[in-house]
């Protein structure tokens, strides 16, 4: 071989240790070096990979387990709540007659405390008829911008016209004038619906029901409820037996202090009415500030609670719809939680049955029917419960409706039942 000027090239050297000349004559260094094993991996990245493989693994597994739980409990949760069944189809039966709803965006949902003694927790008040009255009775208005709710207490004597209702046994009963914790006892839930509606003006979206059993577990999962007492109670019939003072009811005691008639006050029903609204508006106070919506360890003990003592219809039958209702009251703040008896007075005829005050009473209809701001103030009541309009004065039959909105004695959640 000679190079570009034509000198002879020297040879190539022969390849190291006898290894044989490429098929060029010549050996690419390169070629020996890709024969040669790979220097061994580091043992620490080695171990890092292995360390991240098993954590992976691992926060895998926990979250199936708790997505596994959770499940569980939501089955559960949601397997508690109670589907009226039966309301539905009369209500259906009867939709032409309701009231449509004004503002859409707005809830009405009817509270129904049930004196039945069916059932093993409920035996022990008395003995089963094989009928239930309504013990208490609460309109709950919730606002369309869930800025407000209110609570409107319906006595249970009120007299009232009561529609023509489906009964358990496939019978129907007459219209009639009676008072209103009958329709009840007569067609359950759908009857007392109906009667409200025509009574109000006001559409019912919701209903929920909750007997003595189911009310004394929401106490006791909440830990109980503060009350304050000026005076002892030794009421056998409500079998409640407390000191004067400061304490905390749970169970049996606080089932006792909502429905105590006789024992405490002057007795009437509409005092305990206003006990029961003092006594719910706590109930909210303390779940909204003791942060148990917030906190799933003490959540879940008032949900299992809830959902076992409630029996609703098919809108408010799933957890899903209870705890959207939860959320919806969780951004009212407690001052804006009103609780109020309808004015109403004794009847005329009866004064042990009550019969509504005109024009209060329709004026407070017409501003929930048409979710207008509700105007409650603490103040001293005459004796037939009225409360006071605009200008101050107390609402009767013979004074015109007032022109602005009146104010009705009632109280709101913050301000608690020893306020």
């Amino acid at each position: 071989m000679t190079d570009r000027a034509g000198t002879p090239a020297e040879p190539d050297p022969p390849p190291p240790d006898g290894d044989p000349p490429s098929a060029e004559g010549t050996a690419p260094a390169a070629s020996s070096a890709a024969e040669r094993p790979a220097p061994a991996a580091p043992e620490e990245p080695r171990r890092r990979r292995h360390w991240l493989r098993w954590t992976a693994l691992g926060v895998s597994v926990v979250l199936l387990v708790a997505a596994g739980v959770g499940w569980w409990f939501y089955r559960k949760l949601d397997g508690n709540i109670t589907t009226d069944t039966t309301a539905a189809a009369e209500l259906r039966r009867y939709e032409k007659e309701r009231p449509a709803a004004v503002v859409s965006a707005a809830r009405n949902i009817l509270l129904i405390g049930s004196d039945t003694r069916a059932g093993e927790g409920n035996r022990k008040y008395g003995r089963d008829k094989g009928t239930q009255h309504s013990d208490t009775m609460i309109l709950l208005h919730l606002s369309a911008g869930k800025s407000s709710a209110t609570a409107v207490s319906l006595p249970r004597d009120l007299m009232v016209t009561i529609p023509s209702c489906l009964k358990a046994d496939g019978t129907r009963t007459g219209e009639q004038f009676a008072q209103f914790n009958w329709a009840f006892e007569f067609g359950g839930t759908a009857c007392t619906i109906r009667t409200v509606e025509k009574l109000t003006g006001i559409r019912v979206d919701h209903h929920m029901v909750i007997d003595f059993r189911g009310f004394k577990k929401m106490v006791d999962a909440v830990d109980g409820v503060e009350v304050c007492l000026k005076e002892p109670v030794d009421d056998h019939d409500a079998k409640l037996k407390l000191p004067a003072g400061r304490q905390t009811l749970r169970g049996e005691q606080a089932l006792g202090f909502v429905r105590a008639r006789k024992s405490i006050g002057d007795g009437s029903d509409t005092e305990r009415m206003d006990r029961q609204q003092q006594f719910l508006g706590a109930l909210v106070n303390k779940v909204q500030s003791d942060g148990v919506l917030l906190n799933p360890t003490k959540l879940y003990p008032v949900l299992d609670a809830a959902t076992k003592a409630i029996t609703t219809d098919a809108g408010l039958d799933s957890l899903r719809d209870l705890y959207n209702l939860a959320r919806s009251m969780r951004s009212v703040p407690t001052e804006k939680v009103q609780f109020l008896t309808v004015p109403r007075r004794p009847y005329r005829y009866d004064a042990n049955r009550d019969e509504l005050v005109q024009p209060a009473a329709s004026q407070l209809f017409k501003e929930l029917r048409e979710d207008r701001p509700v105007v409650v103030e603490p103040g001293d009541k005459d004796d037939d419960g009225r409360g006071t309009g605009s200008d101050g004065k107390p609402d009767d039959a013979d004074t015109p409706a007032p022109s602005v909105t009146p104010t009705f004695t009632g109280r709101n959640a913050a301000e608690g039942v020893c306020s």
